[in-house]
């Protein structure tokens, strides 16, 4: 099949994730071309996988201090840029189109008349799982920001919805890294550079990895300032013992599957990510902070290490369910998927 492959480039979980599926299709014979939106193409690094792709401006949020800032977002938003993006480009090609949580690519589809797919973990919420901080905005922007034909959303838990494990790396090298007990890597994107630093320098027995828009490595004492580097970055998660980061989905999901402890700092005032901190606070795993807390942060490095959730390689199972066609009754496969995943309800 010749597939349209939308991804939402303003996290990397999104470019994490699709990178898996993706990846997973190609192998499968379906040619895939894929969209990005929502970052300036300088600030896209390992991306060979994506090729053929193309960028857009998109669609995106304004934060300030790890909050929504719903006036500024507004106000910089380029609709007459965004649908002449839509209206100019060409789709005749394509048998299928696959959005996670892309809105060009979903209203393309619409345009061309061809079966959308929505993959990715906003279209959990599509069910009744577990939220925080639903608001009448956050509802319509769920719903309209990208809209499907076919929702498959991910989570941690299935919450008995039709909903699947979280895409994640098969880490085939983890068993080369051995865990170092005091080496914690933080990725806090929504922060700010020195409130992340104040918060982490009076905890000199560790070693903290940054990562963030920093425009070259850097060390101050005990805390090492990372540019964004995927390399890198996985060699980090599976050498450290637990990961402070927002509560978005993808980092979250990769340290849960290899074991990490974990810390959240929720975007203030973003539904995702309030309910994410509130499920990993009901399943018990992990901690969860409300703002950039010192004794928190302490609590949190004196907890023992985690043990791995077994999530199944789901990249590949959704490469069948769209080989085979099954993204319009995918229940029994999803039913399926969590069979022998070790976490309780």
């Amino acid at each position: 099949m010749n597939i349209l492959y939308g991804v939402q480039a303003t996290g990397n979980g999104h470019i994490s994730r699709s990178r898996e599926i993706i990846t997973c299709l190609k192998k499968n014979g379906h040619n895939v071309f894929v969209i990005l939106s929502g970052r300036d193409p300088s600030q896209l690094w390992d991306m060979d996988e994506f090729i053929p792709f193309r960028t857009f401006n998109g669609l995106t949020f304004s934060t300030v201090k790890g909050k929504i800032r719903y006036f500024e977002t507004v106000k910089h938003l380029n609709f007459k840029g965004f649908f002449s993006d839509i209206s100019s480009f060409d789709a005749s090609q394509y048998d299928i189109a696959i959005t996670d949580f892309e809105p060009l690519t979903s209203r393309i589809a619409k345009k061309y008349r061809i079966p959308s797919i929505g993959i990715g973990h906003q279209y959990a919420f599509y069910n009744d799982v577990p939220t925080e901080g639903s608001n009448p905005v956050s509802k319509y922007i769920l719903k309209h920001f990208s809209p499907v034909d076919y929702p498959l959303g991910l989570h941690w838990h299935h919450f008995n919805q039709p909903i699947l494990p979280p895409v994640v790396p098969k880490f085939d090298t983890i068993n080369d890294y051995k865990t170092i007990n005091n080496k914690i890597l933080v990725y806090l994107p929504f922060e700010e550079q020195e409130d992340i630093i104040k918060l982490i320098t009076p905890f000199k027995e560790y070693y903290f990895f940054v990562y963030h828009k920093f425009d070259k490595p850097s060390q101050k004492g005990n805390i090492k300032l990372c540019p964004f580097s995927r390399n890198g970055f996985l060699t980090d998660l599976m050498e450290c013992s637990g990961v402070i980061t927002n509560a978005g989905f993808e980092l979250v999901s990769e340290s849960l599957s290899i074991g990490k402890k974990i810390l959240l700092k929720p975007l203030a005032g973003q539904m995702e990510q309030l309910s994410n901190a509130k499920v990993i606070s009901m399943l018990n795993l992990g901690l969860v902070m409300k703002k950039l807390d010192l004794s928190t942060v302490d609590s949190f490095l004196k907890l023992p290490g985690s043990s791995p959730v077994n999530y199944p390689y789901v990249a590949e199972i959704i490469a069948d369910i769209i080989e085979n066609g099954d993204w319009v009754n995918p229940d029994r496969i999803i039913k399926k998927a969590w069979q022998d995943v070790n976490i309780n309800s």
